[in-house]
């Protein structure tokens, strides 16, 4: 699933191609469970003739703004992505929703598993009120992450993956985190030290910010996998540490890297550096 450097990066593309100012001129709906909120008929009455004024993001999410005020919020999930392409450039069959702006320009929207999400609403609270702050903001503060995991006895990874605790991390970010804090995921989170709660508050927002500056983590071939808008690979994977490492070792004291699963995920630490 894609995180928030994987995110940010495909809202930071979209900024920069051709959509801002687009008019969409029609719709067509492939897969309707695609769209959460509204009915399909009603969504394409509400977008048609709408331009779309800007682009941003929100823990996952992806908000496009409307001319009418309207908010388009859409989750990626698993595999959902965007394409910015001309009618002329062929369609794969797992595109669920596409507009159609002037001159023959389309958003296409490609997900394989279908887990993909999409809520037209005026108000973006109603969709994302839910979310904890924001990591890489100059507002998220190691005394407010410090007052959040005070009392919290949920083990580390779970609480660190939960997004009305803090938004955008996850298997990945929060794995590679951890073994950058060295801590382990099974940690109570109101046992961990103020030592080590400052490290990993910094090793939070350092993870995140490598990310992006890698244009995200592309794990493999496939359409399963996280692309950019033009179709490109994010370079992020290449500076894994731990993240589907099992076997290696372990950049910093050389031991092998295990997996284990927290919160049903499989996770990924150095034994030696990420002692319980």
């Amino acid at each position: 699933m894609p995180e928030l450097p994987e995110v940010h990066t495909i809202v930071q593309d979209l900024k920069q191609s051709r959509l801002i100012g687009k008019k969409i001129i029609s719709t067509e709906i492939f897969w309707p469970k695609t769209l959460a909120v509204p009915t399909p008929e009603i969504f394409c009455q509400q977008v048609q003739g709408q331009s779309i004024q800007n682009v941003d993001r929100r823990g996952k999410y992806i908000i496009f703004q409307l001319s009418n005020q309207m908010f388009l919020i859409v989750h990626l999930r698993m595999t959902g992505r965007f394409q910015f392409v001309t009618s002329q450039t062929p369609a794969s069959p797992y595109v669920r929703i596409q507009f159609n702006f002037e001159n023959g320009d389309q958003l296409r929207f490609h997900d394989t598993r279908k887990f993909g999400r999409w809520y037209l609403v005026s108000d973006v609270e109603e969709i994302i009120g839910h979310l904890g702050p924001e990591p890489l903001l100059s507002s998220f503060t190691f005394e407010l992450f410090e007052d959040m995991m005070k009392n919290r006895k949920t083990l580390l990874k779970s609480l660190l993956l939960d997004q009305s605790f803090i938004v955008g991390l996850g298997n990945i970010y929060v794995d590679e985190a951890l073994w950058e804090a060295k801590l382990h995921p099974l940690i109570p989170a109101n046992q961990i030290n103020l030592k080590h709660l400052k490290i990993l508050y910094h090793s939070i927002k350092y993870v995140l910010e490598k990310g992006i500056q890698a244009r995200g983590t592309t794990l493999g071939p496939g359409r399963t996998h996280y692309y950019r808008l033009d179709g490109s690979k994010g370079e992020h994977q290449t500076l894994l540490n731990v993240f589907r490492k099992t076997g290696h070792p372990c950049p910093r004291c050389g031991h092998l890297i295990e997996k284990l699963i927290v919160a049903q995920r499989s996770t990924h630490i150095c034994p030696i550096c990420q002692k319980k």
